[in-house]
């Protein structure tokens, strides 16, 4: 069962998109996603009416490839291209 998890919580390089908002690497995916809601929460970028959509900044949108909304869903795919 501990070899499941290993791959989730293997350290992994951040892009430097991603490094201004959840700080420098190497970090697990899991630790990157938590700073990432900190981040949404802390600047109020959850959308009110459906919270199930992320409203990017300008420092969110270089993550989200220039896309000013994104789903949770979609967020985890776009944030796991700048994971190596």
């Amino acid at each position: 069962m501990a070899n499941a998890n290993s791959a989730f919580m293997k350290p992994m390089k951040i892009s430097s998109d991603l490094a201004v908002i959840v700080g420098a690497g190497p970090m697990p995916r899991s630790e990157v996603v938590k700073k990432l809601w900190v981040y949404i929460k802390k600047n109020d970028l959850q959308d009110p009416t459906n919270k199930r959509n992320i409203n990017a900044d300008e420092d969110l949108k270089k993550v989200f490839g220039g896309q000013k909304t994104v789903s949770m869903f979609e967020m985890t795919k776009l944030v796991s291209k700048h994971l190596s």
